[in-house]
């Protein structure tokens, strides 16, 4: 029998300060509320780092839950992928600053960048060296600090983000449960709506996050719908197979047109955007774990992740538990 990648633990850690909508109005002067927030996002609150924090401490902490849920040690880590688009520094990757927090000195660790598709590119990268046996248990972590690349005087994207990390065990197993399949693509001809200005290899730049709302949203469900659709195909699933929806955070609004389309009700979705905001890479794994902390993903379950992020990248995995 195949071996395939199994779930065998989640952890999610978010930074203790906690920025209301009227709080965050209210310490950068900006001219929105509560109310135009809540109807455009479904955000309500958000966690901020503070200034103790960067993505590799964020990392760290959710991993060793994650490590903690999988009665794992760092020791039996071949492979750790972090999904960053707000790594601690160029180079080296952030993930080898995780490994150094962990305490792990076998194996090896790397990033990836797909804004917040991420975590499902991540995801897949590790599920392919697992199947390939190249190794047998693997950590992949979503974290990001959004908060030290936003313009805290846009209000149309500083309110949308959020600072946390999430993090899942896979290890090689036989048998039903494990990562199905995964199904990733990009446009960049739609590169410039989500982005951010200049990097270490640019010549200028603000460094801060750019996005064009309305047109991230039009691309959204649409190429959403079509991930979810090739990856249920792809396994001879329907949508009345799925148990258990776990979004990006992005938008209540995304995130309800995908639960109506999947004609999933509303306690089959998970949604965490109005407590965390977008995390970004982050966010799925940070919803996971809530999920699986919840007992809302009971064995033999099929989970069903998806995101959109900049780029364009989205893309799609199906999980059994």
């Amino acid at each position: 029998m195949a071996l395939r990648s199994a779930i065998i633990g989640c952890g999610g850690y978010l930074p203790p300060t906690i920025i209301t909508n009227d709080e965050l109005a209210a310490r950068f002067n900006l001219d929105t509320s509560d109310e135009w927030i809540r109807e455009r996002s479904g955000i309500r609150q958000r966690h901020l780092a503070g200034p103790e924090d960067n993505c590799s401490t964020l990392a760290a902490e959710a991993a060793r839950r994650a490590l903690e849920s999988a009665g794992v040690t760092a020791d039996e880590v071949d492979v750790l992928v972090l999904a960053t688009a707000t790594p601690d520094s160029a180079f080296p990757a952030t993930a080898v600053r995780v490994q150094a927090l962990l305490g792990m000195t076998r194996g090896f660790g790397f990033d990836v960048s797909a804004a917040c598709t991420g975590f499902v590119y991540a995801l897949s990268l590790a599920d392919a060296m697992i199947r390939s046996g190249q190794a047998r248990c693997a950590l992949v972590i979503g974290s990001e600090v959004y908060s030290r690349i936003l313009d805290w005087t846009d209000r149309a994207s500083c309110v949308l983000f959020g600072d946390g990390a999430g993090a899942v065990v896979l290890r090689a197993e036989e048998g039903e449960r494990g990562i199905l399949s995964t199904h990733l693509h990009s446009d960049g001809r739609h590169g410039d709506i989500l982005h951010v200005e200049g990097g270490a290899g640019s010549t200028g730049g603000t460094g801060l996050l750019r996005m064009a709302g309305r047109e991230v949203f039009k691309h959204a469900v649409t190429k959403l719908a079509s991930a979810v659709d090739e990856a249920l195909e792809a396994n001879g699933l329907s949508r009345d197979d799925v148990q258990l929806l776990v979004p990006h955070q992005a938008n209540i609004r995304i995130i309800d047109a995908m639960g109506r389309k999947l004609g999933l009700p509303k306690d089959r979705v998970v949604v965490t955007v109005d407590r965390h905001a977008n995390t970004s890479a982050a966010s799925i794994p940070l919803a996971l774990d809530e999920a699986w902390r919840e007992g809302r993903i009971r064995p033999g379950d099929l989970v069903l992740l998806e995101a959109i992020g900049g780029g364009l990248t989205w893309g799609a995995a199906l999980a059994r538990f």
